[in-house]
């Protein structure tokens, strides 16, 4: 073979077929909306924009020795003396797939919250509690289509996975993903970080239908202060609580809260400064890269995972409502001191649904300043959606 002809076998699309092209070049397109949203509309572009340039590497013809050689098996290849010859995706998707990156996530998001809000307003936990709504939602919905379409595949670890998706929590669905259904984990984490970065979009017009105008122009009263020994003490407690009653939940919580006692005991501030900033921004570059580079057309261009993204949508959406019900609740109950649009934040997708309930609180009433009052749902449903995981795992798990 001349080196023209062996050239030619080795670039662009060569040796592959109409079909396999077609798929591909979808998903170069849907990268570069993705493309568009983080950079042009500003759409949480520290997800978005590695997570589309990861879609975009993993559906362009690639070298082994860059992209991962063979997708179903996250890139594994054994050659003769039966070592793995995987790409440089491949080995940095072992993060992931070792369940590395999302607890990580969870110790640099511990330095960088402040439960006082949570603690000055306990109530706010029930809202977190009824934002888990749409994460059994998803659930029932999944096992019962599979009651009816059993070639879905949607068994009770799917379908678990699957709700997960209402929390809106990235890490979280990763690692329980990667324990219960490992082979729908790129769908559930794009959709998971999708609906993250979607917020400000998917929100707004649930919270609007399910308020009325006299609730949107509330305005809370100032939660009290909180003292440090208090700050100290919770993460140390909810870590002994959550672990002796769901132990499936003691990775994700427990470095949530190593990571809030470092910053709330105020003794290692070179700790601080290392997880709030270099640590947390090589995460998310790095799980954003290895979550795209696995959303190929073989695998995303299917029924069952339109499926899945639309019952995270729908489990998000049902989130959100359960919420803002539940806020609604707490306003009667409080006699008019609760509005019930800090509902939104009772997903996890911190800190965009408080900012969303502060622009829409200030649509209505410019006076509004709703962002730390909704922080403390937020934070409730973080551990909320952390321990719902837990569960799902020491039940499905093995």
């Amino acid at each position: 073979m001349s080196f023209g002809e062996r050239f030619m076998t080795g670039v662009g699309f060569a040796g592959y077929s109409l079909y396999e092209v077609s798929g591909m070049i979808v998903m170069v397109f849907v990268a570069l909306l993705l493309f568009y949203l983080a950079i042009k509309k500003k759409y949480e572009p520290l997800l978005l924009l590695p997570i589309a340039f990861g879609m975009m590497l993993a559906n362009l013809p690639m070298p082994p020795a860059l992209g991962l050689p063979n997708l179903s098996a996250y890139g594994m290849v054994s050659g003769a003396d039966g070592e793995v010859n995987g790409g440089l995706l491949y080995w940095l998707y072992s993060g992931i797939r070792m369940g590395i990156y999302p607890p990580l996530i969870f110790l640099c998001l511990g330095a960088m919250t402040d439960f006082a809000p949570l603690i000055a307003r306990p109530s706010s936990a029930f809202i977190g509690l009824g934002g888990q709504l749409g994460i059994f939602t998803a659930f029932g919905l999944a096992l019962l289509m599979n009651q009816f379409f059993p070639n879905l595949g949607f068994s009770h670890e799917v379908a678990a996975v699957i709700g997960i998706i209402g929390s809106s929590d990235g890490p979280t669905t990763i690692f329980t993903a990667r324990t219960l259904a490992p082979d729908i984990l790129p769908t559930v984490a794009i959709a998971a970080y999708s609906y993250m970065a979607l917020v400000p979009i998917i929100q707004p017009p649930i919270m609007k239908l399910l308020t009325t105008k006299k609730e949107r122009v509330i305005v809370m009263p100032e939660p009290k202060k909180v003292t440090q020994k208090q700050k100290i003490l919770f993460p140390i407690a909810l870590t002994i609580i959550s672990i002796v009653l769901v132990p499936g939940s003691g990775t994700l919580i427990g470095m949530l809260m190593l990571g809030n006692l470092i910053r709330e005991s105020g003794v290692v501030d070179r700790y601080i400064n290392t997880l709030q900033g270099p640590l947390l921004n090589i995460l998310t570059i790095m799980i954003g890269i290895c979550i795209g580079a696995t959303a190929t057309a073989d695998r995303m261009l299917k029924p069952q995972t339109i499926i899945i993204i639309c019952l995270g949508l729908l489990a998000f959406a049902f989130g959100t409502v359960g919420g803002v019900l539940v806020a609604k609740i707490l306003c009667k109950i409080s006699g008019g001191k609760v509005n019930p649009l800090i509902g939104n934040s009772g997903v996890s997708a911190m800190p965009m649904a408080a900012r969303v309930s502060q622009k829409v609180g200030q649509e209505y009433n410019p006076h509004n300043h709703l962002v730390m009052h909704a922080m403390g749902p937020i934070l409730a449903s973080t551990i909320g959606s952390a321990l719902v995981a837990g569960i799902f795992i020491a039940i499905f798990g093995g």
